[in-house]
């Protein structure tokens, strides 16, 4: 990835095109090889929670707590729905319903409490792993494994970022735009690049066109670069709030 990813999408609606700007953009096409985390442990399905209209998100699960972030209800690329991993529930004060979620952006790997209200419920039987060692990524279908992925990841100077994450829209790309077909933009940001040609150094998984570098080496600004083959497969399945864990083996 030696250039910046920029995607434009279009809403359903006719809205203008905008631009994603992330930090990466490598690769060759190559047929999807074994991957990585074959053997990590996933429960078989994982809750979402759609937002319905912005949510601030608090340290603890009461209004009174200190503000963390204000979480708009649509991403700033698609316009898709804001689509949250769920990771606990509480009850607070006043019989308020909360949710403890995963936030998009920096820091990397926040939480935050919501408001239960105003939300929509969800389930998806996805989830993905990277290996940043084996270079590969993993995708899970209720807990077993369902398809394996090389891929390039993030050179030395800038890697990719590891820890727990979600993909926080799925954006199709013009055509011949290099990075396309897809892009799976995460809730990841890079650790070393704060600002990358206009973005906000996110990082993502998508393919390979018009761009050179071998699939299974470490060569990109710190997104995921997978086959062109790859991604088209990915992008028919996996939606706004599944989760995602780069890690090392």
């Amino acid at each position: 990835m030696n250039r910046a990813l920029r995607a434009t999408a279009t809403a359903t609606a006719g809205r203008m095109t905008v631009a994603l700007a992330t930090m990466c953009l490598l690769g060759a096409s190559v047929e999807p090889a074994a991957g990585a985390q074959g053997s990590m442990r996933v429960q078989a399905t994982e809750e979402l929670v759609v937002l319905l209209t912005a949510h601030r998100a608090h340290r603890a699960p009461d209004v009174s707590s200190p503000r963390m972030a204000l979480v708009a209800a649509r991403r700033p690329i698609t316009g898709e729905p804001t689509t949250l991993p769920v990771l606990s529930r509480s009850i607070g004060p006043h019989r308020m319903r909360w949710l403890r979620v995963m936030l998009p952006g920096r820091p990397n790997g926040s939480t935050g409490w919501i408001a239960e209200q105003d939300t929509s419920p969800l389930v998806t039987p996805w989830r993905l792993g990277v290996d940043l060692d084996t270079r590969g990524v993993t995708v899970y279908r209720d807990g077993r494994v369902a398809r394996t992925f090389q891929a390039v990841i993030g050179k030395p100077s800038t890697p990719t970022p590891s820890g727990q994450f979600f993909v926080e829209e799925s954006v199709k790309m013009p055509v011949g735009q290099p990075g396309g077909p897809y892009a799976l933009a995460l809730s990841a940001r890079s650790n070393v690049l704060q600002e990358f040609e206009g973005g906000p150094g996110q990082v993502a998984i998508h393919g390979s066109v018009n761009l050179d570098a071998p699939l299974g080496t470490a060569a990109s600004f710190g997104c995921i670069r997978l086959a062109n083959a790859s991604i088209d497969w990915l992008s028919r399945r996996i939606a706004p709030g599944t989760p995602v864990t780069i890690s090392r083996s």
